[in-house]
């Protein structure tokens, strides 16, 4: 309990202080928008490449990660079919679709992994899977969708390689995958790049509550926006659950693991790149803020009935 409650304390404190920012218009009109460009360009492809250049990748292939893929999965591809069926757009979808399944395995998984499970290495395989498949191809769907001109094939193929956040990440696993180990005078300066980027976001974030209504209200966004929340705190646990215990025979700690990590609330960079793309960011605000809120009870639930 009190890794849960710490965690979100000290979220809440950072984006409290972003809102203040905001307020009192210290960092002026564009404040937010350097404050993204920031994060997404420079400080998270960096955090994101000293990450994963020390990861152990071996718990890819572990039980672990096949829940959290089809956990994952299941979420989104439910948030896709109604965005379909409804006519969102590609990137209200997309963007959706990460809300409703992309949880907050770093700034807040981190620490309830080491209060709660007792280990910060369990959100791991969450942690990979995230930077390593689902960021890639969703970045890649975005890049595609914001251009309307018709693209060769090898421009298609290349748009990973074009995109900071994907690039950073394939560049971390390419050093954890051959070993080598980056000079200190290389990866010092990264890494504290790196550290900015957790704050940054939700420094942006808090800026970007300013003025800003009451979420989950009426308007266009209300639907999507209950939909990812609906998905990402209840629908996805559930679906970890039923894999986890019913189809892999994980039980007590294992168990207990997988669903807690599923049960986080969507990631706060989602609105990064949400601003980024100019796409659904009101909606992506509101699910982030609905699905921490939401994510308290479900995470005290899950702990009492598994733990």
């Amino acid at each position: 309990m009190a890794g849960v409650l710490n965690g979100f304390a000290v979220i809440a404190v950072v984006i409290a202080v972003g809102y203040v920012i905001g307020r009192r218009g210290y960092l002026g009109e564009n404040g937010r928008e350097v404050l993204t460009k920031l994060a997404f360009h420079v400080a998270t492809p960096a955090l994101l490449f000293t990450t994963l250049a020390k990861a152990d990748l071996s718990v890819i292939l572990s039980p672990r990660l096949l829940v959290t893929a089809l956990s994952t999965a299941a979420a989104a591809g439910v948030f896709i079919a109604v965005g379909v069926a409804r006519r969102w757009g590609v990137g209200r979808t997309t963007i959706g679709a990460l809300c409703s399944s992309y949880v907050n395995s770093g700034n807040l998984g981190i620490p309830i992994a080491v209060y709660v499970l007792g280990d910060a290495s369990l959100v791991a395989p969450v942690l990979l899977f995230q930077q390593i498949v689902v960021t890639p191809i969703a970045m890649t769907v975005l890049d595609l969708s914001e251009t309307g001109e018709k693209q060769s094939l090898w421009r298609r193929l290349v748009t990973p390689l074009r995109n900071p956040i994907a690039v950073g990440a394939l560049a971390g696993v390419t050093v954890a995958a051959t070993g080598w180990t980056v000079p200190g005078p290389v990866f010092n300066p990264v890494d504290l790049i790196g550290k900015m980027s957790v704050p940054v976001v939700l420094l942006a974030y808090g800026i970007s509550l300013c003025g800003s209504s009451l979420p989950g209200g009426r308007g266009s966004d209300r639907v999507p926006v209950l939909l990812s929340v609906a998905l990402k705190s209840a629908g996805q646990p559930a679906v970890a659950w039923a894999l986890a215990a019913g189809v892999f025979g994980l039980h007590g700690a294992s168990l207990l693991d997988v669903v807690v990590t599923s049960a986080l609330p969507a990631a706060q960079n989602l609105f990064t790149y949400a601003s980024r793309y100019g796409v659904a960011e009101k909606m992506a605000r509101e699910s982030i803020l609905l699905s921490t809120l939401a994510s308290v009870p479900a995470l005290v639930v899950v702990a009492a009935l598994l733990g």
